[in-house]
């Protein structure tokens, strides 16, 4: 939603982030699914179990520029420690490969997170 309804001076940067994110998110969630297919368990896959478990709030009617990227920075932020308890569950399990994906992850989103904080300032 946040992409559809930017509005004001940054609209033509944030719409096209936005959309670059949920792109990105949707790959990743992909990645995801196949590795815990990989491992042996099968991935939650319903809207309805989506919404039941999510621990991320929804963000209605934002359309402004602070307002979305508040937003999404926080996610951004909630997202990240959840991968590094995915990442230390992981390394403790000693599985590489779990570990090598939520490392990467991990990396490309801190990396957003400080773009997103430097633009903020």
């Amino acid at each position: 939603g946040l992409h559809w309804n930017i509005k004001g001076k940054q609209f033509f940067v944030l719409h096209e982030k936005f959309e670059e994110l949920y792109d990105d998110l949707f790959e990743k969630i992909d990645d995801i699914a196949e590795r815990i297919l990989t491992i042996g368990e099968a991935p939650v896959h319903t809207y309805s179990d989506y919404i039941e478990m999510a621990d991320i709030k929804e963000a209605k009617n934002i359309s402004d520029a602070e307002g979305s990227m508040k937003v999404v920075l926080d996610n951004m932020k909630h997202v990240l420690n959840r991968q590094r308890e995915i990442l230390a569950a992981a390394d403790e399990a000693g599985d590489q490969g779990t570990n090598d994906l939520m490392a990467g992850f991990i990396a490309e989103q801190e990396k957003l997170v400080w773009m997103f904080v430097s633009m903020m300032e």
